[in-house]
């Protein structure tokens, strides 16, 4: 059983190390990152509140939030090598769920959408999100109410999200929306960003009508071609008297009148 924990520990070290550059070794975090010192908090207020005493698993809690500027309910779930990149003012929910090797940056919350009242009949019900392994949400970014952001997904700074995120997906503004689905899934994107350029959805829209412009453009002007091939004919067969009528550009067009 010892030989687990630190087992563990030790791969809590090495996923910091890995994710973070300024990491020189497994005693600096070890020594100086609040988010290891969280995480080891947390694994010991969870058991605590499982085994029924919530108050006292709430007073470690708030003692680790004392210490690191972090705030980690002891209902939440996380998963192995949790890692919180300076972590001032993150906060996550009682039913949160977060999976292995998921990533939060400072500021993030992992909030319900509960209103304040009758707070009784919203005991022992979800109202976190869950982050699917490999997540990574960027600073300042609210992840709220009971959704799931999918395996690999990234969650730009400052994204509200309510709605759930498809799995390697990146996730941007306010609301969230989708920017580029099943394409980012295997890069370490920081602050949830991948480092290709990010197409704009706004842009993306107006080159589609303006596209389509140009299609219907195109479609009318054959239009008018077989319209004045037809009555040219026509005329020339003698069916109807040959007119005519200066358009819009003042260009003379012939047409055929019955």
């Amino acid at each position: 059983m010892a030989m687990m924990f630190f087992k563990n520990i030790a791969a809590e070290l090495d996923a910091i190390k890995a994710r973070d550059p300024a990491a020189r070794s497994r005693l600096m975090v070890a020594l100086t990152y609040p988010c290891f010192h969280a995480i080891l908090l947390h694994r010991l207020a969870r058991p605590v509140y499982l085994a029924g005493f919530p108050t006292l698993a709430r007073i470690i809690s708030q003692f680790s939030r004392f210490i690191t500027g972090i705030e980690i309910h002891p209902g939440a779930q996380i998963g192995k090598r949790f890692f919180i990149d300076h972590g001032m003012g993150v906060v996550i929910g009682e039913t949160a769920i977060v999976g292995d090797d998921v990533t939060l940056y400072h500021d993030v919350t992992l909030g319900g959408i509960s209103p304040s009242v009758n707070s009784a009949a919203q005991v022992n019900r979800k109202r976190h999100p869950t982050l699917e392994d490999g997540v990574i949400i960027g600073a300042g970014a609210q992840v709220l109410g009971d959704i799931v952001v999918g395996k690999g997904a990234r969650v730009g700074g400052n994204a509200v999200v309510i709605k759930s995120v498809p799995a390697n997906s990146v996730a941007v503004g306010v609301p969230a929306r989708i920017i580029m689905p099943k394409e980012c899934g295997s890069e370490f994107a920081a602050y949830g960003l991948p480092t290709q350029d990010l197409p704009d959805p706004v842009a993306r829209a107006i080159e589609g009508l303006l596209d389509q412009i140009s299609r219907l453009q195109a479609r009318i002007t054959v239009l008018e071609s077989e319209v004045d091939t037809t009555a040219r004919a026509k005329a020339e067969d003698g069916l109807v008297p040959e007119t005519k009528e200066h358009d819009r550009s003042g260009e003379v067009r012939r047409f055929g009148r019955n």
